[in-house]
């Protein structure tokens, strides 16, 4: 193994011949092991990512579907395609008119994991139909595409019915599961934001949608340093999470601490992205709320302001610097520490 792959497990190589898998060696090094859970942005259990190992870059994150859709390996080595391609076929609306594809082309394009059978995919479905009447009523060119995870067409037909915009047919179920796999979805609902070329603004359009009820930011490009709100503390549980608490009842305190986070942050970013990873950080910035409250209650935080800490909730780790001022110098130091193993964990 070499390049990035290389960088999170060190040493420890695993044959695939099952006489040289070194478990005690992995054992020992649990933290390289929750490194690779971060790194691979892993929440659910079990996974399957497939990865060229001379880079260290993600091939396939769904590989159980791969197992399942192609056991034979006929479309190995299992990379990415553009979504142009995995979408190709007809399309419904849910008056049972039929489309091709390639109406989608030319726009902004949501596809839309959900099912009938989840009241959280409900509720934001309820939100995202207001958020496409107002984008499309101010002349954008946005469509959405539902992939369905029902469990049964008349589940799915019903669901549809509420829904404005367009849907893989159920029956399709190869191709449904095409998009899952292209997207490494792992729970619903989800909502994967596209530029008119097909590449990804966001994975986080649930959190955008509902953040930005008048869709003002569309099409929601990521900031690179967040809020930190009920709607996208979701994001706490992704990865390790930089996250400075302010005292909010000073004014222009969180947009103080917003602008001293946003440069170490967007280096950060620009050096994964130019690696073609995604950055190994979120960066937040939490005021006094129920949420933040809450937040401090269940990581056993201190209540001092400012509090700089990074949290990794797949870890249950913490790693806090209380000092009376917080400075770029600070933070940058704080966050490259934190890239280089030199900072010592506490338990959350």
């Amino acid at each position: 193994m070499a390049g990035a792959l290389t960088d999170v497990l060190g040493e420890v190589l695993v044959a695939a011949d099952g006489e040289e898998v070194a478990v005690s060696a992995l054992a020992a090094r649990g933290v390289s092991l929750l490194k690779l859970w971060n790194k691979y942005r892993v929440s659910n259990i079990p996974s399957l990512i497939f990865i060229d190992a001379s880079t260290g870059k993600v091939v396939c994150r769904n590989g159980l579907l791969v197992i399942r859709d192609d056991p034979e390996g006929l479309e190995f080595p299992w990379g990415p395609k553009p979504f142009s391609e995995v979408v190709a076929g007809p399309l419904l609306r849910n008056n049972g008119q039929t489309l091709d594809s390639s109406a989608l082309e030319g726009s902004h394009v949501g596809v839309y994991f959900s099912a009938h059978w989840c009241p959280p995919c409900r509720s934001l479905t309820r939100v995202l139909v207001e958020s496409y009447r107002k984008i499309k009523e101010a002349g954008q060119k946005f469509e959405i595409l539902f992939v369905s995870a029902d469990r049964s067409e008349d589940s799915f037909k019903q669901y549809f019915s509420e829904m404005p915009w367009v849907a893989v047919p159920y029956a399709d179920e190869a191709r449904r599961s095409r998009l899952n796999r292209l997207y490494g979805i792992q729970g619903i609902p989800t909502l994967i934001v596209l530029d008119p070329k097909g590449d990804v603004i966001t994975r986080q359009g649930r959190v955008e949608v509902l953040n930005d009820i008048e869709c003002r930011e569309f099409p929601w490009h990521p900031k690179p340093v967040l809020e930190l709100t009920d709607s996208n503390a979701v994001q706490l549980n992704e990865g390790p999470c930089l996250v400075l608490f302010v005292d909010s009842e000073d004014d222009g305190e969180s947009e103080a601490a917003k602008q001293l986070i946003q440069p170490i942050a967007e280096k950060i970013i620009a050096k994964y992205k130019a690696k073609e990873e995604e950055a190994p950080l979120l960066f937040f910035v939490a005021g006094e709320d129920d949420m933040t409250d809450s937040l401090r209650d269940y990581t056993n935080l201190p209540e001092a302001a400012p509090l700089l800490t990074i949290l990794d909730m797949s870890a249950r780790a913490k790693y806090v610097m209380d000092v009376e001022e917080i400075t770029p110098e600070i933070v940058e130091a704080f966050v490259s520490d934190f890239l280089a193993d030199k900072l010592k964990p506490e338990p959350i």
